[in-house]
């Protein structure tokens, strides 16, 4: 398949609705005799499928297609296969919005371990006719029927319990929350926008080094689930390390969505498989749960710094850590100390540890009364500040481990941007999938605070404690920066907790160093151990800083991951991405 060839979605160009909600100059309708489930179709996208599975690259940043256009367009994400999908419904007309939709889709094909319609996640939308930045939360809530008591065993709390089986399922928020971006934002029906995706999941995905790696840490319980073990595991139990898994129940799954996604996976047959399947195994998500489930579109949080203003998620998310953090900084002449040099080093561990003290009071808003306003007030920052930098340190506070998750930038020739972080907790989420349907559930009621003593006694801990309907609190922090009411940078990332401080540290990178993203994105990072006083350096980090970390009396570690970030630097006429070489991906620009 040459380079250029287009991959066609069967779809036909007719005028928009007089007052109809849409941010690209098309809407869209399936031509009859193209229906999603034609042959044709599948061979089309195959065809797209085989030449990136065949071994072409990353595009380049100059394209001879992007001349033709009215400026670039970009996908920035974990998957040189998800990335393609947005970019090739972008080529077709989409919006930004229907490019993010149909990523997402095919990320959760080409990242299982950390993605899915299993699970939810957070998007953060700037829509160039209004000038507005938008968030819609569609994280996973717990069902009406789980309760605190439900994880103890002898009258204490069993963590496995949130992290493993049917009990650890939360309700998926990631199909209602993807449709009602389209349906606000987006110009393409959702099913040409899942056909990328299922033609993928039927094609299969190469087992690259960080799904082998993956599977490798999931492998021994990956073997209690029967479907996760025939496609992961070989004959003998082993982790595979090569090959290609091939999910066509998940393809059909996709494809019986139709238009109508929400209907048919919370009302419908596909809702009503996936509760069948947990009650069988003694959960307690219903029918209920998924009909009542909603994603909420939220007020972000913002703070300037310098001549920008940053936009994140608001509660249930702890992103407003990470502005918090910035406002410590604000002022501070961070870059005079010399980009990981030990000075500057020390700064960010003190505005890290001030930082994870506080989002400890992070919790779902519709449960609790989350006081950011406080937090992010001058008064507090500049209290905030003072015990950073002064005598009191805070001691390093708990934090959950959502260490799977993947993050997608997409940016379209209107000027449109999104940034998503989508989840489904631990890597496999429960290590369970619904073999009818293909679908890995996630684990996300490991995210809620399920005892005093993981909450190390903290009162202001409840704010993440477990109740029925509640959304956990996350770290998942997507991020666009604008200037002068435009945006200029688009960042998130995956890793858990190593989300807050990693797009803390690139985005220093990009603004204060001046780093160009793929530089950003690379340079090496520290992580402060939740609940541990071990400051992890990466091997980037000259010994000679580490050594001087540790005569200030700093605990100097090793780190085993921490968390991957991808950047878009966005210009009128240039789009700079950037993924992450701790994770791998590509950053699409035509």
């Amino acid at each position: 398949m040459a380079a250029g060839a287009k991959v066609q979605l069967y779809l036909t160009a007719k005028p928009a609705k007089p007052g109809a909600k849409n941010c690209g100059r098309r809407a869209w309708a399936r031509r009859p005799a193209g229906q999603l489930g034609q042959p044709r179709l599948f061979l089309a996208l195959g065809l797209l499928l085989a030449h990136l599975l065949a071994g072409a690259g990353p595009a380049r940043a100059a394209s001879p297609r992007s001349a033709a256009l009215p400026a670039p367009i970009a996908v920035v994400a974990e998957s040189a296969l998800a990335a393609q999908a947005g970019i090739e419904v972008m080529k077709q007309g989409g919006n930004a919005v229907d490019a993010a939709v149909a990523t997402s889709l095919a990320l959760g094909v080409a990242r299982p371990a950390s993605c899915g319609i299993g699970g939810g996640g957070f998007m953060v939308i700037y829509l160039a006719r209004t000038g507005r930045v938008y968030l819609l939360d569609y994280r996973e809530r717990a069902p009406l029927r789980a309760l605190p008591s439900l994880y103890l065993r002898g009258g204490k709390v069993e963590q496995a319990l949130a992290r493993l089986g049917p009990l650890a399922v939360a309700v998926p928020g990631e199909l209602a929350g993807l449709e009602q971006a389209r349906r606000r934002f987006g110009t393409m029906p959702f099913s040409a926008l899942a056909a990328p995706a299922a033609a993928l999941a039927r094609q299969g995905v190469p087992i690259d080094r960080l799904l082998a790696r993956e599977i490798a840490i999931a492998s021994a319980e990956l073997r209690n689930d029967p479907y996760l073990a025939a496609k992961f595991l070989d004959a003998t139990g082993a982790a595979r390390n090569t090959g290609t898994v091939r999910e066509a129940e998940l393809a059909q799954t996709l494809l019986r969505l139709g238009d109508h996604p929400v209907e048919r996976f919370y009302r419908g047959r596909v809702g009503q498989a996936m509760v069948r399947y947990l009650r069988l195994r003694h959960g307690v998500m219903s029918r209920r749960d998924l009909r009542s489930y909603r994603p909420i579109w939220r007020r972000p949080l913002s703070l300037n710094y310098h001549a920008l203003t940053v936009y994140v998620p608001s509660p249930p998310s702890a992103a407003g850590v990470v502005l918090e953090m910035l406002g410590m900084l604000q002022g501070g002449e961070a870059a005079g100390l010399g980009l990981n040099s030990a000075p500057y080093l020390a700064r960010l561990i003190a505005v890290i540890r001030q930082g994870f003290a506080d989002r400890s009071y992070f919790g779902d808003p519709g449960f609790v009364s989350v006081p950011t306003e406080r937090l992010l007030s001058p008064a507090h920052l500049a209290e905030a500040r003072r015990r950073a930098f002064g005598l009191r340190q805070p001691a390093p506070a708990a934090a959950s481990e959502d260490h799977g998750t993947s993050n997608f930038i997409v940016a379209d020739a209107a000027g449109n941007v999104v940034v998503a972080t989508t989840t489904i907790n631990r890597f496999f989420g429960a290590k369970l999938a619904v073999p009818e349907l293909g679908i890995i559930l996630n684990d996300e009621m490991d995210d809620f605070t399920l005892g005093e003593g993981r909450a190390n006694g903290k009162a202001a801990d409840r704010a993440n404690r477990i109740a029925p309907g509640k959304r956990p609190r996350s770290s998942m922090t997507p991020t666009i920066v604008l200037k002068d009411g435009r945006p200029v940078l688009a960042l998130g990332g995956s890793g858990g907790p190593t989300i807050l401080t990693g797009v803390l540290q690139v985005f220093l990178n990009l603004v204060d160093f001046h780093l160009p993203p793929a530089q950003a994105v690379a340079s090496p990072r520290i992580f402060e151990f939740p609940g541990s006083p071990v400051v992890a350096v990466e091997s980037g980090i000259p010994a000679s800083t580490a050594q001087e970390l540790g005569r200030m009396g700093y605990e100097i570690g090793t780190p085993w991951f921490t968390g991957a970030v991808e950047a878009l630097r966005i210009s009128p006429a240039k789009l700079e991405g950037a993924v992450d070489p701790r994770k791998g991906g590509a950053a699409l620009v035509r």
